[in-house]
């Protein structure tokens, strides 16, 4: 499940930022230097903040900001600004650095509120140095150049904060929720493993007491100690029996069981379930429904990163639909081939059905219920 990073709900947020925010900060800074470029060459340099500004905020969407694109881009945008103050006379340059600079710096490991302080500072004292290059009002340049650039960069870096805290939190209820998932699948296969107990514990102990028992009857009473020897001969062969009921969900099942342990399962998971029953379910149809239920419920805590569940309960039928599908088809579900089979072989239709994001499960038997199987 950890390995469907594309579903998880620090990418869709990341995504949501990328699509919204994208077409703003590009229209923005095409804006801001076609307004205040004084030539073609100014243009091009003022242009380059753009450009780290977008490719920055593209690889923050992307969660993909490292040290090997982060730097580069700061580097040009501090530059730009550098340029925009000093020898374009554009106090709108700083465009660039407002954007990548809030990105970099709350995502430093260490003294962070060091950087950022650094950087408002850059904004400030670059632009003051325009004081020494015009005579232009002096409350202009203290506003244009110095005010109002590392005003913005300040907030805009303050907010970077609590929005890095965000993602964090994101992150670690998703690895909580991921746990909890590993945790439920575990349950189950404690289950499992203490339904093989229950079958073969017993079983082996018995047997381990009638050979013992026959060795000492062996000499002095071959009858009695060939029939301790047929007696678990039979008992084996009921094992391997039932052995083989439990590998492959054969054994009778209680659907209102499996129906209450799936939910169990799920709201351990923090998936959230809704179960809907149109009618009771027939008894015929219950076993093999409850197989599909149990199965279905595997799967979506093994394969899915699922937030809604909704399950409803017809008279010979159930269907099940999840969301949390990766777009990626999923890897073969060999349990559910294994139980279509059956159910056709009962005279019923195993459905699954992977699109848009959710995965459909419906198993279906002709009413009434199936008959075939009550004759087997």
């Amino acid at each position: 499940m950890s390995e469907i990073t594309e579903a998880t709900t620090q990418g869709r947020l990341r995504r949501l930022n990328l699509i919204m925010l994208l077409p703003v900060i590009a229209v923005s800074g095409v804006y801001l230097v076609a307004l205040d470029a004084g030539s073609w060459s100014d243009a091009v340099v003022l242009s380059l903040g753009v450009v780290a500004a977008l490719v920055a905020f593209v690889s923050w969407a992307a969660g993909t900001l490292t040290a090997r694109v982060a730097v580069p881009c700061l580097v040009l945008a501090a530059g730009v600004w550098l340029f925009g103050a000093l020898v374009a006379g554009s106090g709108k340059a700083v465009f660039g650095l407002t954007i990548v600079g809030p990105l970099v710096v709350p995502r430093l490991r260490r003294h962070r509120g060091a950087a950022a302080v650094t950087l408002v500072a850059y904004v400030a004292l670059v632009g003051a140095a325009r004081f020494l290059l015009t005579d232009v009002d002096p409350r202009q340049v203290l506003i244009g150049y110095v005010i109002v650039p590392a005003g913005v960069t300040a907030i805009v870096t303050g907010l970077m904060f609590p929005n890095k805290q965000f993602y964090d939190v994101v992150h670690e209820l998703e690895e909580s929720r991921r746990h909890e998932a590993e945790l439920a699948v575990v349950r189950e296969r404690m289950r499992f493993a203490s339904d093989l107990h229950d079958i073969q514990g017993h079983t082996l102990h018995v047997v381990k007491l009638k050979v013992a028992l026959a060795q000492k009857l062996l000499h002095r009473d071959p009858g009695r100690a060939e029939q301790e020897l047929r007696e678990i001969r039979s008992l084996v062969g009921d094992t391997i029996a039932q052995t083989k009921e439990l590998v492959y969900a054969q054994r009778r099942l209680n659907l209102p069981a499996e129906l209450e342990n799936a939910k169990n399962l799920f709201e351990a998971a923090g998936i959230t379930v809704h179960i809907r029953r149109v009618a009771d379910v027939d008894s015929g149809a219950g076993e093999l429904l409850g197989q599909v239920l149990r199965e279905t419920t595997t799967n979506i805590l093994r394969h899915a990163q699922a937030r809604e569940v909704r399950i409803k309960l017809s008279e010979s039928g159930i269907t099940i639909v999840n969301d949390g599908v990766p777009d990626k088809p999923l890897p073969e579900l060999s349990g559910l081939a294994v139980l279509e089979q059956r159910v056709a072989d009962n005279g019923g239709k195993l459905t699954v059905e992977q699109k848009n994001g959710r995965f459909l499960t419906t198993a279906d038997f002709p009413s009434p219920g199936p008959e075939a199987q009550e004759a087997r």
